[in-house]
């Protein structure tokens, strides 16, 4: 029954979070050498009831002999582990490079309504090196910033125009967009402790708006998914061409901070601004090392955990895109860091003390 339930709930969670299992093996890559302190010790525990049942039975068969050898070839096995063992935070002193830089997803959804000018702002006041947002066009040819398809998660489009809620939020008018508030329903869904003066009075924001507030940081990054208009939009075969003029004209930002994502007609994109930084997504996670020894600028998303975070500095990844980079900036040097040396006389002292407290154990029992 424990199996079949097991196994039944692991294949939902495979079906649920399947994209997630990737980051639980990171999580056992960077916590190996505290697991194998923390297997070592449920071995040299389990030791107790094993040599209790060693020494008390009648019997000398072969069923007792099997248990103690599969306990004790595991507690080998577990002695050694850290031979073929690899965390990338285990590193010679000096080696560590600096600190990835921060790029605000959606700007600071932890702390403002997500895609809001306010959001952005709070992403640059936590010392965040970019600001990451999502591009829509409007019906009129605006393009603004908005995740989702539709304006229903986060707006009050329900209220404001009941008879299109679930509408493409491309379909709307800049007119119309900007009557919507953008920042009432943080309030009610995230329920912050503390919430910010005017988050609930948000509005939704331009792209215009969204560039001009990096502009005034001439060291600010800005990096956005551009969404395609939907068929029979006005816009829906010059999108692209619609954002650059935003870009070039609309704006005075320099596109040498722009980091170009959308995939969309890049030749054309590069022949029309060359100096935007090109960007590509979805690299091999394995390759991070290789990228970074290449001198090729990395950046992962979304990185919102400390001990991720750790794990990317370790990596050499040069930024992350994060929801918390209030909560990241404060990390000074990496979780789990430690040297060689360190690493050796944690995991030594660690077996020897167990095979010492076995004998005891197995000692006492005889």
């Amino acid at each position: 029954v424990s199996l079949v339930f097991s196994a039944g709930a692991i294949a939902v969670l495979t079906g649920l979070w399947g994209d997630e299992w990737e980051t639980l093996v990171l999580s056992f890559q960077v916590t190996a050498p505290y697991l194998h302190v923390g297997g070592v010790l449920l071995a040299t525990a389990l030791g107790w009831p094993v040599a209790l049942h060693f020494f008390c039975m009648n019997s000398r068969g072969e069923a007792i002999a099997l248990v103690l050898a599969l306990y004790l070839g595991g507690l080998v096995a577990l002695y050694l582990s850290p031979l073929g063992m690899y965390s990338p935070c285990i590193m010679e002193k000096g080696t560590l490079g600096p600190a990835p830089g921060l790029i605000g997803h959606r700007g600071t959804p932890m702390l403002a309504p997500e895609n809001t000018a306010m959001s952005f702002e709070k992403a640059v006041e936590a010392g965040s090196l970019g600001l990451e947002a999502d591009v829509t066009i409007s019906y009129d040819g605006v393009p603004f910033l908005m995740h989702d398809v539709t304006l229903l998660r986060t707006t009050n489009v329900r209220e404001v125009f009941p008879d299109r809620t679930h509408a493409p939020a491309a379909l709307f008018s800049w007119a119309e967009l900007e009557s919507l508030n953008a920042g009432a329903w943080f309030l009610s869904v995230s329920r912050p402790l503390r919430p910010l003066r005017g988050a609930g009075n948000q509005s939704v924001c331009s792209l215009r708006t969204f560039l001009e507030l990096a502009a005034a940081r001439r060291d600010t990054l800005v990096i956005f998914d551009l969404y395609r208009p939907p068929r029979g939009h006005p816009y829906r075969d010059s999108w692209i061409q619609r954002t650059l003029e935003v870009i070039h004209n609309e704006s005075s930002i320099r596109s040498q901070q722009v980091l170009w994502l959308p995939p969309d007609l890049r030749a054309v994109v590069q022949e029309i601004d060359p100096e935007l930084q090109q960007t590509s997504s979805r690299l091999p996670l394995e390759e991070l090392r290789e990228y970074a020894a290449a001198n090729i600028t990395t950046n992962l998303y979304v990185i919102t955990q400390p001990w991720l975070y750790s794990l990317a500095w370790c990596a050499g990844v040069h930024s992350v895109t994060t929801n918390a980079p209030h909560i990241l900036r404060a990390l000074h040097t990496p979780l789990f860091l430690m040297t060689p040396g360190e690493y050796n006389v944690m995991w030594i002292l660690t077996d020897v003390a167990s095979f010492i407290l076995v004998l005891l154990l197995f000692f006492f029992h005889w």
